[in-house]
C-alpha cells in the first residue's frame, strides 16, 4: 500500500522539477536574446565527435565572432581546455552524478559572463544520449551529434533526442567504406522521426560537408 501510494507523489516531483527547469530556461533564453548572442546546445554521446567539430567551428569563426563555450562533463576540463587552445574562452561545468547539464546550471553560469562581448555562446552538454531529453536550457537551436561508429540504428534508438533537436549531424562519414554502414537509413530514420530536422552527413576529420554545418549555424 505504500508503494501505492508513492508513485503518485514520484511523478508530481518529476512533473514539478521540469516546470522549474523549463520557467528557467526561458529566463536564459530572454536573457540572451537580450544581448543578442546565438546560442546552441550541443548534444552526443561520448566519441561522436562533439568536441572535434567545436574546436573545428571556433577554428574557423573566432577571427570575426567572439565565441564562449560552456563544458559540461561529469570530471575534468580536458575537453574545454582542447577548444580553448582553438581561440574560444571556455568554463567548465562538472556536474558529477548528473548525466546532463539542466537550466539551472546554465542560468548560473551566464551571470558571471561578460554576456554584452559574446557574439556565439556554445553548450557542449555532458556525453549521454539519453539525458539530455529531459532538459532544455533556453539555446536558440539543439544540434545533436551521431556519428556511423555508433552504428546504423543509434538514430531510432533515441528518438526523443531527435524530436528535440533543430540540427542533427552524422559525423565520421570517412569511415563509411571501412564500416559498411547505411547512411542512407539513418537519414531516414531523422526525418521520419523528425520531418523538420536539417541533416548534415560530416567529416570533422576531413571537413567533408563542414561548410553546410556553418551555413546552418549561420555563422
Amino acid at each position: 500500500m505504500s508503494e501505492e501510494r508513492e508513485i503518485p507523489r514520484i511523478l508530481e516531483m518529476n512533473e514539478d522539477l521540469t516546470r522549474d527547469n523549463n520557467e528557467l530556461a526561458s529566463r536564459n533564453h530572454k536573457i540572451l536574446s537580450s544581448h543578442k548572442i546565438k546560442t546552441f546546445d550541443i548534444v552526443g554521446a561520448i566519441g561522436a565527435g562533439k568536441t572535434a567539430i567545436l574546436e573545428k567551428i571556433v577554428e574557423h569563426v573566432s577571427k570575426d565572432k567572439k565565441i564562449y563555450v560552456i563544458c559540461g562533463d561529469v570530471t575534468t576540463r580536458i575537453d574545454a581546455d582542447r577548444i580553448e587552445q582553438h581561440g574560444a574562452s571556455t568554463i567548465q561545468i562538472n556536474t558529477g552524478r548528473e548525466c546532463a547539464l539542466n537550466a539551472y546550471h546554465i542560468h548560473k553560469v551566464i551571470q558571471s559572463l561578460p554576456l554584452e562581448a559574446i557574439d556565439v555562446l556554445f553548450i557542449e552538454n555532458v556525453g549521454n544520449l539519453i539525458c539530455p531529453s529531459d532538459f532544455i536550457l533556453g539555446v536558440d537551436k539543439r544540434v545533436l551529434v551521431v556519428s556511423v561508429t555508433e552504428g546504423e540504428h543509434v538514430i531510432i534508438k533515441h528518438p526523443l533526442l531527435v524530436k528535440m533537436s533543430e540540427i542533427i549531424i552524422i559525423n565520421k562519414i570517412d569511415l563509411i567504406d571501412i564500416l559498411e554502414t547505411n547512411l542512407n537509413r539513418m537519414i531516414e530514420d531523422a526525418k521520419k522521426i523528425n520531418p523538420k530536422i536539417t541533416v548534415i552527413p560530416m567529416s570533422v576529420k576531413t571537413e567533408q560537408n563542414f561548410d553546410l554545418l556553418l551555413n546552418q549555424l549561420q555563422l
